[in-house]
């Protein structure tokens, strides 16, 4: 099971970066602080000071057609935001 899914890359993100050295991931739902702090130190190389979490539920819509309603949702998901040591950076455009 892959913990991280993938980064997080907005403008509010990338301001948190440059300024307090903070980073958000998608991750597992099932993962826990412990694991994502252990699987970020081992793939990005750095020192991770603190870890927050939070998990959005799904957005539920309706839609009214010519054959009827259709209802329908999207898939909840974790972020987690890292804050790693002073003078480390995570730099995700390496691999482009």
């Amino acid at each position: 099971m892959s913990i991280l899914i993938k980064p997080i890359i907005t403008e509010k993100v990338t301001e948190e970066a440059e300024l307090f050295n903070r980073y958000g991931f998608v991750v597992a739902r099932a993962a826990n602080k412990i694991q994502i702090k252990k699987e970020i130190e081992a793939t990005y190389g750095v020192n991770v000071l603190k870890v927050r979490t939070m998990v959005y539920g799904p957005k539920r819509k309706t839609k009214f057609t010519k054959s009827g309603v259709v209802a329908g949702k999207s898939n909840a998901y974790k972020k987690a935001f890292v804050q790693v040591a002073e003078g480390e950076s995570i730099d995700f455009y390496n691999n482009l």
